[in-house]
């Protein structure tokens, strides 16, 4: 198979893993928007964290929203718990690497403030000892996960939101997170400036 044959086979893959996700993640989805607006219209924040290319992901996010998306529009608080590289490597060197994101949560996180974790196992560390924090301090969680949910599909509680793509291969789960972030950014802009 030839290189560009692979690279379609990859477009392929993403494409049929978006169409498998979308009947199954349209509603969660939705829900995860609705916390979102309503967190934001009371003047709470969204902080969001994750390892990797969920990193990314949760920075992306938080970029989104306090620069904008597609459209002019006033700022929105959002807080990516992965970008302080003082507190990241303080945190990781003086407690443990699975305490950077829950200290950071108990630091910022006011109750009904909202935690946007992403983890394609669910199985991060330290994204679940983040998930716990914010339970502690009252926080809704929004979390991106993939396979079976793992631990954190377990952990949420209440009006926490699961969007799980039913996938198995890392990268299809991260590329369906990203759509899915799109989508909060979007329906965030149409529930708030339309």
């Amino acid at each position: 198979m030839s290189i560009s044959d692979n690279i379609q086979h990859l477009f392929d893959a993403s494409v049929e893993t978006k169409l498998q996700a979308k009947p199954v993640l349209a509603e969660p989805i939705a829900r995860g928007v609705e916390l979102m607006v309503a967190a934001l219209q009371r003047g709470n924040k969204i902080l969001s964290c994750g390892n990797g290319g969920s990193a990314a992901d949760a920075q992306h996010f938080a970029a989104e929203l306090v620069c904008r998306f597609e459209r002019e529009r006033p700022e929105l608080a959002a807080i990516a718990l992965t970008t302080d590289t003082s507190a990241l490597t303080a945190i990781a060197n003086d407690y443990d690497f699975n305490q950077i994101f829950a200290k950071q949560v108990r630091a910022l996180g006011k109750p009904d403030d909202l935690l946007l974790a992403i983890s394609t196992s669910g199985n991060s560390p330290n994204v679940i000892s983040a998930i716990e924090a914010a339970h502690t301090r009252g926080l809704q969680v929004i979390a991106l996960t993939g396979r079976d949910g793992g631990d954190i599909g377990r952990l949420l509680q209440g009006s926490d939101v699961e969007i799980r793509v039913p996938a198995e291969i890392t990268a299809r789960i991260q590329e369906v997170h990203l759509l899915a972030i799109h989508c909060f950014c979007h329906q965030i802009d149409a529930q708030l400036f339309d």
